[in-house]
């Protein structure tokens, strides 16, 4: 299944490099505010779920830009969840920050994990119970454990833009601005989850995500030997879209103060 997974995001980062070379040429079309998808986007999801289903006919699909298919309800024993392009708008202005998702909900159960950075040529991989991987390598979570050295990432998803949702983002990123070394925001919550697996972030979060976003991610740093919950510590994260992911450590320092941030 993890092969599968790797052939489909492999096959779908061929489509969005050609397509890189050509952007001035992408037919664009707006979702929401701040909520765009491309024919690259929709071309690259199709290609993933021929790939998927040719393998596994019976399996359900729950893609970003087509939705629930195949079947998908809430009985579905296995989901293949998708997301073609994470981080479209750094696509859409050449920004070298984007990635495709894949991952395999087994009996609600995330047990594969795909990421594929088609800029880089990054492949993270995860098994449930048998570790992450960044091109065949194993990874593990940084040792860093205090927060006070940490390089953080978060995000902010611009289709939920409300003023006082902003007001709750800036006050986390003040928080967290003081309190570790310094803070990135590129734009693509996938990869920000394969980069704290990988060592290169010491800790992450963010809120109102969906499910494509975080998916795989979350597999790769729990694999990797980091934690990951939602704001209140929970392992709801999936169903909510807010999440913390970091080193064991640091994520004790991060969480009480992300929560007075609230």
């Amino acid at each position: 299944m993890l092969n599968t997974a790797v052939k489909a995001a492999r096959l779908a980062g061929t489509i969005i490099n050609r397509a890189s070379f050509e952007l001035e040429q992408i037919a664009v079309e707006q979702k929401e505010q701040n909520d765009f998808v491309t024919e690259v986007d929709r071309a690259a999801e199709a290609k993933i779920i021929d790939v998927l289903l040719s393998a596994y006919p019976s399996h359900a699909i729950l893609a970003e830009e087509s939705g629930a298919s195949n079947g998908m309800n809430d009985e579905s024993e296995n989901v293949w969840i998708i997301d073609p392009i994470d981080g479209t708008s750094n696509f859409m202005h050449g920004f070298p920050c984007y990635c495709v998702s894949i991952a395999l909900r087994q009996r609600g159960v995330i047990t594969q994990g795909v990421i594929y950075d088609p800029v880089h040529n990054d492949l993270f991989t995860a098994s449930k119970g048998a570790g992450a991987f960044l091109n065949n390598r194993r990874i593990r979570v940084s040792k860093t454990d205090r927060l006070s050295r940490a390089l953080l990432g978060t995000g902010f998803a611009g289709r939920k833009k409300n003023p006082e949702a902003l007001k709750e983002f800036l006050r986390m990123f003040e928080t967290m601005t003081m309190n570790c070394q310094a803070v990135r925001r590129p734009g693509s919550a996938a990869l920000d989850l394969a980069y704290v697996a990988c060592g290169r972030y010491d800790g992450y979060y963010e809120k109102a995500l969906n499910i494509w976003d975080i998916a795989a991610g979350s597999l790769l740093v729990s694999e990797a030997g980091g934690i990951v919950t939602d704001f209140d510590g929970e392992s709801g994260f999936l169903e909510s879209g807010n999440i913390v992911a970091a080193t064991p450590r640091v994520f004790a320092q991060m969480l009480p103060l992300l929560k007075a941030a609230e």
